[in-house]
């Protein structure tokens, strides 16, 4: 990354929290300069601090990409400072949920360039997935750039219309949090079947942790489904309940998908 368009012109990050910050762990360890890197944040911490990058310096004549890591309640207040850098050659790559490539449009100038991105909190952690998907402006470099940037958190795929972003978010965007609740009711049961509670969230965790390490080489999930389960045996019973076509995950996994995307449409609609 160090010979790239980035290192050369530079890269503006607004907002440096969690995922801010996750993502410039990952370009400074991949040999992102610090010197091209902006960020402006108005409450740095002592991590940020230390990085050696701008912070809360005067902005380049024409970075690169901006990268807009703000909440999207903040976005109103944070935009209208970058307006110089609009309809130019300035990539503005945003990862505020909820906010729509013709709000920035609108806001910036409508020849800017906008890529839209979905990560989610995973990234914090580099095993994060991102879905990106641009506007008429973003040429095939841009979303190269983009690309290698957001891979520093994980994997990143692309849309090809942003009205899939409402489904990417009920489906990985908030995925993480239906992950952890079923956590928390394997714990539960666990402890109903008499386990003791930190006993019972240990196995949990450790479970599904596991399971998702083996999902994650490529073999079919369904197939892994079977591999596990014994004809007439344990997991069997278990799954009678949990399969079930009425009562069980697959109704309810996409009556959840479904509220989560209404709401991101809901939310993109203002």
């Amino acid at each position: 990354m160090q010979d790239s368009e980035i290192a050369k012109r530079g890269l503006v990050l607004l907002g440096c929290g969690k995922m801010g910050s996750a993502m410039l762990e990952g370009w400074l360890g991949r040999g992102l300069p610090k010197t091209s890197v902006w960020v402006t944040d108005p409450h740095p911490g002592d991590w940020l601090t230390a990085q050696g990058v701008h912070l809360n310096e005067g902005m380049p004549e024409n970075p690169a990409v901006v990268l807009i890591a703000v909440k999207p309640q903040m976005m109103a207040d944070a935009l209208p400072s970058l307006q110089a850098l609009g309809n130019g050659s300035t990539v503005f790559l945003s990862v505020a949920a909820g906010i729509p490539i013709s709000t920035y449009e609108r806001m910036l100038g409508g020849d800017t360039p906008v890529i839209r991105a979905m990560p989610n909190t995973p990234a914090a952690v580099g095993r994060g997935i991102t879905a990106i998907i641009g506007n008429a402006h973003v040429t095939s470099t841009d979303l190269d750039a983009a690309e290698e940037l957001l891979s520093a958190v994980g994997e990143v795929v692309r849309l090809e219309d942003e009205s899939q972003m409402d489904a990417v978010t009920g489906v990985s965007g908030s995925g993480p949090a239906y992950v952890f609740h079923m956590i928390e009711c394997m714990a539960a049961a666990g402890v109903a079947e008499g386990l003791a509670p930190e006993l019972a969230l240990q196995l949990a965790r450790a479970t599904v942790a596991g399971a998702g390490q083996l999902a994650m080489t490529g073999e079919d999930p369904g197939q892994l489904r079977k591999n596990v389960t014994s004809p007439n045996g344990t997991t069997q019973a278990g799954l009678e309940v949990l399969m079930d076509e009425t009562n069980g995950l697959p109704p309810l996994m996409k009556a959840v998908v479904r509220a989560a995307a209404a709401r991101s449409k809901e939310l993109a609609s203002g």
